[in-house]
């Protein structure tokens, strides 16, 4: 049994410990696994501890470029502070994309991909996209390799899902040219043979380089007489920068960023480099997709992390600090506000865990021989609507929960500042929020995703039968079939109409759904636990973003009682009649 969290006097700082819904979703996914727990509990303490003060060190020593030797020639040598290198070494050492590949020590299996996006999750707290770009990138190449490769890049394979660091090779994914942006069907770059069998040069600029100097980046190039657009692409591995190879590229310079400072962004001229061709020849986009899949997938649990740590601080500090003779925590719109960013927060999790699910369903499926069409169609529409939506709520909850934390956040002694800055990456990185709304678009309307979402929202919504539950379950059912007509309406509609109104349909995929995953995640609550905790989340979700109450709510009011936030901000007990107790929580 463990008490609710007593935000003002923490003791511990291990995100695993502290981030109860993390813990509750694991378990409903993946079941009681005490192995599992304690590898997650280790890493949430070790994230909490080194990994967190190192990466504050680190903000204030960002790698640096030394672009050329002391004789004028091409070094292209980038420098780390020494807490960053000791921070890659644990979380790699500790298997944050190593569990996903191979079977953890003392367990028979790799981690189910919702087990190793809670590992990802739980880094990500740290605030340290250092760590966590370069390790999206690492698993996103390891991916595509593993499906794509036919052995010949085997020791990059080994390399990008090693536990030891001294053997390790870092992803990266060179896409973005000055000309062509998120379009990526106008890149330019070109990949000319060598005598060598699938060795090629490359020649051109590739203008946003994350992990720049990455021993394992993925390049899309044109060969000779390609054609032109998407269809043209190839995909080449390219292995970095060794000895003997310097001439052959020149890094320009390191990106002067608004935030993701301890990440080294660069400009890269390539003048020749060797790389290796990566499956088949004018496949590269569609190797490229299946890496994009995944990395709006890591995104989007970043996105998720920066709302949970940002929640965490400002807890902590409103039952802290005390304003007009009472603490913060105490005062009625104060309250409101925790309870609301802990909503946002859980149905964050709710929609980003559930497209990793579909993910992890569709891989085990092409693993096995086969595909699981509706794995793959959910997952298709759910990733692009999770990218977007999260990182939205991330830069929104960055910013309150700063202003919630006052001119005492708004320095740089706070995390606050870094959680803002690196917050603002998220929308844009993988594809900004337009680009998010038309894939969820192109999905609808080429892959038919929203038949089997539809299909399987109506579904699971009815085995929501617990009594507690009943009226916030017809809500939603009433929104599922308004979401039906929804996307009856844009398939009626001309390019341009359809165009218009796809944010609002990503925002109303995301609600529908959360609404869905959170009654279930309520179920499951009270059937286990005789908790009700979930399904006031659950209500308040959808009663804040579903129901549109007349008056936008105020004539009926919020109906937040004190026992109410201390339920769901604190994790107390309530009973499915709705009496709140406090005194324990069963995990």
């Amino acid at each position: 049994m463990a008490d609710p969290i007593e935000y003002g006097s923490i003791e511990t700082r291990n995100y695993w410990q502290l981030d109860r819904a993390l813990q509750r979703t694991v378990r409903r996914r993946c079941g009681t696994d005490a192995d599992r727990d304690q590898v997650l509990e280790e890493f949430g303490g070790l994230v909490g501890t080194t990994v967190t003060e190192n990466a504050d060190v680190v903000e204030d020593n960002p790698p640096e470029l030394t672009t050329y030797d002391d004789r004028g020639g091409p070094l292209n040598e980038v420098t780390y502070h020494p807490f960053h290198v000791d921070n890659e070494r644990h979380v790699y050492e500790h298997g944050v994309i190593a569990n996903r590949f191979s079977a953890p020590p003392g367990f028979d299996e790799p981690f189910d991909d919702v087990e190793h996006f809670a590992q990802f999750y739980l880094m990500e707290y740290a605030s340290s996209v250092g760590l966590g770009c370069p390790a999206a990138m690492t698993g996103g190449a390891a991916l595509v390799l593993e499906k794509f490769d036919d052995g010949t890049l085997e020791d990059y394979y080994d390399a990008l899902t090693t536990r030891d660091y001294d053997d390790l090779a870092t992803g990266a994914m060179f896409l973005t040219e000055k000309q062509g942006g998120s379009d990526v069907g106008a890149n330019r770059v070109r990949a000319e043979p060598t005598d060598s069998d699938r060795i090629y040069e490359l020649y051109g600029e590739k203008w946003f380089c994350s992990n720049v100097d990455s021993e394992a980046a993925l390049v899309l190039a044109r060969r000779p007489d390609a054609p032109a657009g998407t269809d043209g692409l190839s995909l080449f591995l390219y292995p970095g920068v060794e000895e003997g190879d310097r001439e052959a590229v020149l890094f320009r310079r390191l990106k002067d960023k608004l935030g993701t400072r301890s990440v080294p962004t660069g400009e890269v001229e390539f003048r020749g480099a060797e790389a290796f061709l990566v499956g088949e020849p004018e496949s590269g986009f569609k190797y490229m997709s299946e890496m994009l899949n995944v990395e709006r997938l890591y995104n989007a649990i970043a996105s998720a992390a920066v709302v949970g740590r940002s929640l965490l601080e400002a807890t902590e500090h409103a039952f802290d600090r005390e304003a007009f003779g009472d603490l913060l925590a105490d005062q009625p719109l104060m309250r409101r506000d925790l309870l609301e960013l802990t909503v946002t927060h859980e149905a964050a999790m709710a929609v980003t865990f559930e497209a990793a699910a579909q993910f992890g369903a569709r891989e085990r499926a092409l693993a096995d021989g086969d595909r699981d069409e509706d794995a793959y169609r959910l997952m298709r529409l759910l990733v692009p609507v999770v990218k977007y939506r999260t990182a939205r709520d991330a830069v929104d909850v960055a910013s309150y929960a700063m202003e919630i934390r006052g001119g005492d956040g708004y320095v740089e002694d706070s995390v606050h500042p870094r959680l803002l800055r690196n917050a603002q990456v998220l929308p844009i990185w993988e594809g900004p929020s337009n680009v998010m709304a038309l894939d969820v678009l192109r999905s609808m309307l080429s892959e038919l995703s929203h038949e089997v979402l539809l299909d399987t929202l109506e579904d699971r919504l009815d085995d929501i039968d617990h009594p507690r539950l009943a009226d916030t379950r017809d809500t939603v059912a009433a929104e599922l079939e308004s979401l039906a007509d929804a996307f009856d309406a844009i398939a009626t509609m001309d390019r341009a109409g359809a165009q218009r109104e796809a944010k609002e349909l990503a925002d109303y995929v995301f609600d529908v759904t959360a609404g869905v995953i959170l009654l279930e995640r309520a179920q499951w609550r009270l059937e286990t636990a005789d908790d009700a905790r979930e399904a006031i989340v659950a209500d308040r979700f959808v009663r804040r973003e579903l129901a549109a109450p007349d008056a936008r709510g105020i004539t009926e009011g919020a109906d937040l009682s004190e026992e109410a936030f201390q339920a769901v901000v604190r994790y107390g007990t309530v009973e499915p009649d709705g009496q709140v107790e406090p005194a324990a929580v069963d995990d």
